[in-house]
């Protein structure tokens, strides 16, 4: 009786808490937040106070003074500072129930397939140290297929790749649970950073984090096209070269781009043919005739279903908005607990 009065004062709510963006789905509502997982801190005398949280933060990403620090509290798709996560997650729970602190939500929140009991424990006390009241954990991969609109509690195999920001989940469901999955820490930050080496290497320039990932949106690709007629054009780059210590400005090409991100590509395709192998013949046939679904940020990287569908021999698919993938998932698991409640942990 208690527990039904609860519901009726909370909102409950489903969070994709990634490396590079928090999502947050309302239950009867829709996602109502996507933010970046940025929060920034000004520290003095010992103490420290949140200042910025989301986009607000992540514009202060390698331009903040000395006592002002931008944090991305997640790495890796795991927490990294706990103390900056629970201050996110709490601002992003208050913002949504309009500074009602009495409200205590019911939550579903992702994590990586490949999370530890410890890391398990540290997102589910983030975020009951948040306020919320009851918290369920689900992994990514799964909410990515449901929220792809996968039939994953059909007895037939169904193969989901989602690349966010910190990890690379590749996994194979089938009756609403996990058959066989490989999860990676090759994602959207490796490539970013591999985009970073590359520049410093052969132009002897240093780009920030920033810089990287708009390179990665604009000119990221793994796969060369067919006609040089589609390559994509060069894109004017600043930074601070590293000979002179001055800024500096070059043309960086696709090409050049496609050559820093290949050893990122090609560890997503290991990490997806190694899942094939481990999956049952009789699934494997469902994967072969239904085809592989790409979900998640990187998903948006040209030529990648082009390349995985090249090197396996079956069809790849990019999911209707990837990036919204997993917390779609996560709601309709939100909206419908007693058909989906066996794969909560």
């Amino acid at each position: 009786m208690f527990d039904s009065l609860l519901g009726l004062f909370s909102t409950d709510l489903a969070i994709d808490l990634g490396t590079a963006n928090t999502l947050v789905y309302v239950r009867n509502q829709g996602i109502v937040v996507n933010e970046p997982s940025v929060v920034a801190i000004a520290k003095s005398e010992g103490s420290q106070r949140v200042l910025a949280v989301g986009a607000e933060a992540k514009q202060m990403l390698g331009k903040t003074p000395g006592n002002i620090v931008a944090i991305r509290p997640m790495r890796d798709g795991v927490i990294a500072d706990f103390t900056i996560t629970e201050a996110m997650l709490r601002y992003f729970i208050t913002k949504i129930h309009n500074r009602r602190h009495f409200v205590r939500s019911r939550l579903i929140i992702s994590v990586p397939a490949g999370i530890t009991n410890v890391e398990r424990k540290a997102v589910r006390e983030a975020a009951e140290n948040a306020g919320v009241r009851e918290v369920w954990l689900i992994e990514q991969p799964m909410a990515a297929a449901i929220g792809s609109g996968l039939p994953v509690c059909e007895a037939r195999g169904n193969m989901i790749v989602d690349i966010g920001g910190g990890t690379t989940d590749v996994a194979v469901v089938s009756m609403a649970g996990m058959v066989t999955n490989v999860t990676l820490k090759v994602a959207g930050d490796r490539m970013d950073e591999a985009i970073i080496n590359y520049v410093r290497r052969q132009h002897n320039m240093m780009i920030g984090e920033r810089t990287a990932e708009q390179i990665k949106i604009k000119l990221g690709s793994v796969w060369t096209p067919a006609s040089p007629e589609d390559e994509l054009l060069p894109m004017d780059m600043k930074g601070r070269d590293l000979i002179t210590g001055v800024p500096k400005s070059i043309k960086l090409t696709a090409p050049e781009v496609r050559e820093a991100m290949s050893d990122c590509a090609r560890g997503i395709l290991d990490a997806v043919k190694t899942t094939l192998e481990q999956t049952p013949p009789e699934l494997s046939a469902d994967i072969s005739d239904r085809g592989i679904v790409l979900a998640g940020g990187g998903a948006y990287i040209r030529g990648l279903d082009t390349m995985l569908s090249n090197e396996v021999g079956i069809p790849v698919f990019v999911a209707e908005e990837p990036l919204l993938a997993v917390v779609k998932g996560a709601g309709m698991v939100l909206e419908d607990l007693d058909r989906y409640r066996g794969i909560l942990m």
